[in-house]
């Protein structure tokens, strides 16, 4: 399992229907909104890195959704740089 935050700054006027489209993708445990240069946090869940590589670009291209940034989680224990 992969786990990702997604950091979205939408389009001016256009927050609470990128937020309603958030929330009914499979994946997406939590949406929240965030002050400073993004509006919106997304907690995501996928099965590999594949499918999240997926969802990320799915978000990308969301009408009202002008950049994303994805932070993926690491495991505990894991070689770091």
């Amino acid at each position: 399992m992969v786990s990702a935050c997604i950091l979205i700054r939408t389009r001016h006027g256009e927050y609470g229907k990128v937020v309603e489209r958030l929330e009914a993708l499979e994946g997406v445990t939590r949406v929240f909104p965030v002050l400073g240069r993004y509006d919106v946090v997304v907690d995501f869940e996928a099965p590999d890195m594949a499918k999240l590589g997926k969802s990320v670009l799915k978000i990308s291209r969301m009408a009202g959704v002008v950049f994303t940034e994805t932070l993926i989680g690491i495991e505990e224990g894991e070689e770091r740089c």
